[in-house]
């Protein structure tokens, strides 16, 4: 019963986090649909030119709400691909929090974070570039509320909370499932598995950051400051964790290939930076 009554606790506690991020963006959305199309447009231009320096920064900020956000503006045509990725490579999740609890780590906070930012600012800048004709950007930020009724009323206030509890459900539902399956599983288990000195290693840590929500984030931390994991499979893994935002991504997103490609972009960058890391 402690084992569930914890899971439960900490699941309760990682996506309550969430909430003024999630709402923030769907109240950002809201208002940009009530406004007039050019202005929009002149925003979504300026927004695609510097939009991965931004999100590269951004993403910096401890807890996974800017990936949130930033999943969300994607599939509402907000911000572009790079800026997506650039967001999803630099978020950190605990990370950051776990390494100023542990005295003497102000050097490897700022080695991680320099390091995820030039990884993320260049990826970000390169997507763009490179697939900017393979992404779709002719989004629209009404379609995220095509059949949910919710326009029905007036404002923007109850939409966005609207949308906002409705994915809140759908976090909740997902981040306990995977709570209790890395309780069950145990860290020793995981350790195990992580092949501790192989060059492989950035391949299962980036494999492991996927896991959606804080505890990826915790483990990788903590298996860094233990020993097991090198610097450059630490960066790897945390590079794909990006928290809750891709389950937001493919939840509100309804291109599935478009949403795989992301997923794919974001482990290919994160194995290469840490095999190269690693050399």
């Amino acid at each position: 019963m402690n084992l569930f009554s914890d899971v439960l606790l900490d699941t309760i506690l990682d996506s309550v986090r969430m909430l003024p991020f999630l709402f923030a963006a769907f109240l950002l959305m809201e208002a940009l649909e009530h406004c007039s199309a050019s202005w929009i447009n002149n925003m979504l231009t300026s927004l695609k030119k510097s939009g991965p320096a931004a999100g590269a920064l951004l993403g910096c900020v401890p807890q996974c709400g800017f990936s949130v956000m930033a999943a969300n503006l994607y599939s509402g045509g907000v911000i572009s691909v790079g800026t997506l990725l650039a967001v999803f490579l630099s978020t950190s999740d605990e990370a950051i929090i776990i390494l100023m609890g542990h005295p003497g780590n102000a050097g490897a906070i700022g080695r991680l974070l320099a390091v995820k930012v030039l990884i993320a600012l260049a990826a970000g800048f390169l997507a763009d570039l490179i697939f900017a004709r393979r992404f779709s950007y002719a989004k629209h930020i009404e379609d995220l509320c095509r059949n949910c009724g919710c326009h029905s009323r007036r404002g923007i206030v109850r939409p966005a909370l609207n949308h906002t509890f409705r994915l809140f459900a759908y976090i909740f539902v997902c981040s306990g499932i995977l709570n209790l399956l890395i309780a069950l599983a145990g860290t020793d288990a995981i350790s195990a598995f992580l092949l501790n000195g192989s060059l492989l290693q950035p391949f299962l840590t980036a494999v492991i950051g996927f896991i959606p929500n804080c505890a990826a984030s915790v483990l990788l931390t903590e298996l860094y400051l233990s020993g097991t994991l090198s610097f450059a499979s630490v960066i790897a893994g945390l590079c794909t964790n990006a928290g809750m935002g891709l389950i937001v991504l493919f939840r509100v997103n309804k291109n599935l290939r478009e949403n795989l490609a992301v997923a794919g972009l974001l482990y290919l960058t994160a194995v290469i930076s840490g095999v190269i890391l690693s050399i």
